[in-house]
């Protein structure tokens, strides 16, 4: 403990944050040595996804030590004179982080570029990837976790996030920083005051004819609001009511238990403002815009529609909006299958990439022309003939696209769930859904990981195990990745750790044909995740 304690001691002796200092130095007085080993005991490691995790002070924390070491060992893997646009959202502490990375950056040599508000990262996404010499993008945004929670995303010049080796290249390079208060600071750098760029991108991309569409929006207390008001009055669609009490940025997200739009009881302000108003259509963003959660009202009140299923409608929705040999449509091994049946009947390719948007970027080959990809986690990036307008997730530009075919559905008196329903009966129908298990103690998820590895089932829902594959050995040209996945007939489940929060997340899916009502495959199809879920929970043994 004598070393954690030096380690505080050196810690506080650089930190330039008050407010963490006066943290570190009460635990530090009052002798809380578990408060310590939690801090100091291990550090945040920086992956694909940067990093992400609490505030505080310490290594496993995120801070403005953190930051600083973060900004000065992404400067060691860029060349001299490159320029790097920084982004960050409304939570604690973001607008400090994207100041000190903007002075630790600009003190190596680089021309940092700081947006001088709280952008939406597609925004930043897709500012990165529009110049020539723009050589990175850095995001300080934890997207949808939980108030005391930050992160740090790293984007390479094409816009999307990076992938290993580059992650591993950066991290050493994080290593190998010594103390923050002996690195150079510069103090001037550019500020960027509009948000245009992207707004001119959106702005081509085709849409349809139709506006006419009453639609209640939720930005869930982040960055959205503003740009996506203005995407959707430049494409001509009527403003969307925005839920007043979630209107503005406030880094508590005090209406919610979770800022995620696929939590239960996140879209509830939402649902009851489109009841009082008679909406078409409800549409959320998570806190920093990246992804899109959609509702539809029927008979028995309204519906939130899964992101395999926003998925699929916008699928259909840019092959008819574009044209060429070369498309190519990607989801991850965890979204549904239903894709690649869209994909062959309009003749164009689709591919698989592990989960995360910073995979489905990678897919394909010279030759493809990404058009649309997605995530089932509510994540969709839509394009046209230029291609996806950003290389990552986009919210605002599909809350666009969504918009556009429930406005033409409804000129023929018809809804979103029709053209679901249109769907299963030409593809059949695709059924999916998730079992998530949060957990306090991370080795209780590689527990659970060991246990299936070792003796996994032979059957599942009722359902014989055709195939088992170990996604940590490689499996289908893909990278190795800590997953499960279980081939059954007509079904599939995947097991993979969350890469974000503390969750074992189980991905389960039922393919059934359609040979008459729509309504009763989706019952037999409801049966048969519920089987299952019910055995999958089971094999995990996590209560």
């Amino acid at each position: 403990m004598s070393d954690l304690r030096g380690c505080a001691e050196e810690w506080l002796d650089q930190d330039p944050d008050p407010g963490t200092r006066a943290e570190l130095r009460a635990i530090l007085d009052a002798g809380d040595d578990a408060a310590l080993a939690d801090r100091f005991g291990a550090r945040l490691e920086f992956g694909t996804a940067g990093l992400r995790g609490e505030l505080g002070a310490g290594p496993n924390r995120m801070n403005r030590v953190t930051v600083m070491r973060a900004a000065a060992g992404l400067a060691a893997c860029l060349p001299a004179g490159g320029r790097v646009i920084v982004g960050f959202d409304a939570r604690h502490g973001s607008r400090q982080f994207a100041q000190d990375t903007a002075a630790v950056l600009s003190g190596a040599g680089l021309r940092a570029e700081v947006f001088a508000d709280p952008v939406p990262t597609p925004v930043l996404a897709h500012f990165t990837r529009s110049f020539d010499d723009v050589v990175a993008g850095v995001m300080v945004t934890a997207s949808h976790n939980p108030p005391r929670d930050n992160g740090y995303k790293v984007y390479w010049a094409d816009g999307a996030q990076i992938v290993p080796p580059r992650d591993a290249e950066i991290s050493a390079a994080i290593d190998a920083v010594g103390r923050v208060d002996e690195l150079p600071l510069g103090t001037e750098w550019t500020v960027h005051h509009d948000t245009r760029l992207y707004l001119d991108a959106l702005a081509g991309l085709r849409l349809g004819d139709e506006r006419d569409i009453a639609i209640v929006y939720t930005p869930m207390h982040g960055v959205g609001r503003d740009v996506l008001l203005a995407a959707f009055e430049r494409a001509g669609f009527p403003a969307p009511a925005v839920v007043p009490g979630q209107a503005d940025p406030d880094p508590d997200f005090p209406t919610v238990a979770f800022p995620n739009p696929e939590e239960p009881g996140a879209l509830d302000l939402a649902l009851a403002l489109a009841r009082d108003r008679n909406a078409d259509l409800v549409i959320a963003n998570d806190p920093d815009a990246d992804r899109c959660a959609v509702a539809v009202p029927t008979a028995d009140g309204w519906r939130a529609l899964t992101g395999d299923e926003v998925g699929g409608l916008l699928a259909e929705h840019v092959l008819r909006h574009t044209t060429g040999d070369d498309r190519l449509v990607v989801t991850t091994i965890v979204s549904s299958s239903l894709l690649a049946s869209i994909a062959r009947e309009h003749g164009v390719r689709s591919a698989e990439s592990l989960t995360g948007f910073k995979w489905i970027m990678k897919a394909g080959g010279p030759g493809d022309r990404l058009v649309f990809g997605y995530e089932e986690a509510l994540g969709y990036s839509v394009g046209d003939d230029r291609g996806v307008l950003v290389n990552d997730k986009d919210g605002i530009g599909a809350a666009l696209a969504v918009a556009a075919l429930a406005a033409g559905a409804r000129r023929e008196g018809r809804t979103l769930l029709d053209l679901l329903d249109d769907q299963a009966r030409r593809y059949g129908l695709h059924a999916t859904s998730q079992l998530s298990v949060r957990v306090d103690d991370l080795s209780l998820i590689a527990g659970a990981m060991a246990r299936l590895r070792a003796d996994p089932p032979a059957e599942l829902g009722g359902r014989a195990v055709e195939a088992f594959d170990d996604l940590s050995a490689g499996v289908d040209g893909l990278p190795p990745t800590d997953g499960l996945r279980f081939r059954l007939g007509g079904a599939r489940v995947v097991v993979r750790p969350s890469g974000t929060e503390p969750k074992l997340k189980c991905y389960l899916e039922v393919v059934r044909p359609v040979d008459g009502d729509v309504a009763d495959a989706r019952e037999r199809a409801a049966a048969d995740l519920g089987a299952l879920r019910a055995d999958v929970s089971a094999a995990l043994g996590l209560g």
